[in-house]
């Protein structure tokens, strides 16, 4: 049975480079990638199978296309998304650095940088419109 990985560099040829996964949570895998037709760097991040089975490939869809719509400076575009061998995935710039959960989910205090980067997600968060 091949990977994640192998399938969507299977999947994805031509388009997107898969080079490693950088990342996983609860609900998806992120892998670094390079995107052939605009040469740069980009996250792409796989729904885990089990989720996307569970709620419905659809609604997943469906709220990827509502991410696609929001605007705001502390929020990543979303530059692509798709469906590849049954994985879905989206695409966003690939940026340098440790998941904010570093910074808020394990540390005991939150430093000044920290409390900065909180208040703009949570102000980029209010901006979803539905």
């Amino acid at each position: 049975m091949s990977t994640i990985q192998d399938r969507l560099r299977s999947a994805l040829a031509g388009r997107y480079e898969v080079q490693r996964e950088v990342g996983r949570g609860g609900m998806a895998t992120v892998f670094l990638a390079r995107d052939q037709k605009h040469d740069r760097e980009v996250a792409l991040k796989v729904l885990h199978p089990e989720l996307a089975a569970s709620v419905g490939s659809e609604r997943c869809l469906r709220e990827i296309q509502i991410a696609a719509r929001l605007q705001h400076p502390h929020i990543l575009p979303l530059y692509d998304s798709g469906q590849a061998d049954t994985l879905l995935y989206y695409v966003m710039p690939f940026v340098e650095g440790e998941a904010i959960v570093t910074d808020f989910g394990i540390a005991k205090a939150v430093s000044a940088a920290g409390g900065q980067r909180m208040t703009q997600t949570g102000m980029a968060v209010g901006t979803r419109r539905t």
